[in-house]
């Protein structure tokens, strides 16, 4: 989660801020590979088991070292809590598998009936999650109900592909909407004016740059497919040109889709951030770059598969950074008066459930 946000209009005087400047993000590669990869190891160990302590030390460390304000963000999960969830959600699946395998009618209708306990488990997932996200000692909460969540999360995206996907782009902007206008800080609601326009252009920015991608695409294919044959190359016979020829393909495609993937991801999550606000708490702006963060997402890819996984930490530990330097926040003296009012306890049944069942709940 990114809990920094900013109005576009903040308040003209600056007697009331407590804090103004960027995140910062102080996680260094090395260190977290050592976390990563002792969690590797002993999740494989232990069968998994230790994968709910292996999320615990994940989360703690990228929140322990994300600073506002020069104080850190805290998770407040037990390992324990994480792997009650993730053993009752792990049998529901299996349950669930077993039926669809042997039955598949009451498979069928397993399925429906999942469709509908969907928008329960994103609210629970969200609900657990903020609430055990803490800052200046005051955690988050998300208010969301299901009837909303059903619109937004299953009926909305079903409609869109009857209109062949052109409602699709306000569905998108309809779940952010429920997402980031049901999360409060201190009991204090996150105020969001998110437009539909934004989301129309991105998605037509990124259909054209797609588009523009695959003629490119088609044109190098041509060009090296030309060349090879010109100079007298067998593709059927195995040399350095017919090696390198799929390998730049595969570059090239990588580097479209984190291209479009980045422009879209960067314009959607400064439009959402620099449209919400904690009114007379804080306030916050985002500056991510396209270019820059497709650039990074490209890398990254290529690091990855390149190193067989072994940069994944350090893939992590770059993107935490660039987010954290794109992102301003404003702390004014009203988060002096807030106090934590989440105290009931949350089960994280739903948010492992949710991960079982391969359901993206993360925010933007």
């Amino acid at each position: 989660m990114e809990p920094t946000i900013q109005t576009t209009t903040p308040p003209a005087s600056t007697d009331n801020i407590l804090f103004k400047g960027k995140i910062q993000f102080n996680g260094k590669a090395g260190e977290f590979f050592g976390i990563w990869i002792v969690n590797i190891v002993l999740s494989i160990l232990t069968l998994g088991i230790y994968s709910a302590w292996a999320k615990v030390r994940t989360y703690r460390y990228f929140y322990g070292n994300t600073h506002v304000d020069n104080h850190s963000f805290d998770y407040l999960a037990t390992p324990m809590q994480i792997l009650k969830g993730r053993i009752l959600a792990v049998i529901v699946f299996i349950i669930y598998s077993l039926v669809v395998q042997f039955l598949p009618v009451i498979g069928l209708l397993f399925a429906l009936g999942f469709l509908f306990l969907m928008p329960w488990i994103i609210n629970q997932g969200l609900r657990f999650n903020m609430r055990m996200t803490r800052h200046r000692n005051i955690r988050f909460a998300f208010s969301g109900n299901y009837g909303d969540a059903l619109i937004n999360f299953v009926l909305l995206p079903i409609a869109s592909v009857f209109t062949l996907y052109l409602l699709m782009p306000y569905a998108l902007k309809r779940i952010d909407q429920y997402i980031h206008e049901n999360i409060s800080y201190g009991g204090k609601p996150l105020s969001v004016n998110l437009k539909g326009e934004t989301y129309y252009m991105a998605a037509l920015i990124t259909i054209g740059v797609t588009f523009a991608g695959l003629i490119g695409f088609a044109i190098f294919a041509g060009i090296a497919g030309v060349a090879m044959s010109f100079n007298g190359l067998d593709t059927n016979s195995l040399n350095f040109s017919t090696l390198l020829f799929p390998v730049l393909m595969a570059v090239m495609y990588i580097g479209m889709l984190t291209l479009v993937s980045g422009i879209y991801q960067s314009i959607i999550r400064n439009h959402i951030l620099n449209s919400s606000e904690f009114e007379d708490i804080a306030s916050f702006k985002s500056d991510l770059k396209p270019a820059a963060y497709g650039f990074l997402l490209f890398t990254n890819a290529v690091a990855i598969i390149f190193t067989l996984g072994l940069a994944y930490p350090w893939t992590k530990i770059r993107k935490a950074h660039l987010l954290a330097a794109a992102t301003e926040v404003t702390i004014y003296t009203g988060a002096l008066t807030l106090m934590d009012t989440v105290q009931e306890q949350q089960s994280s049944f739903a948010e492992e459930a949710a991960n079982v069942f391969d359901i993206d709940i993360s925010l933007t």
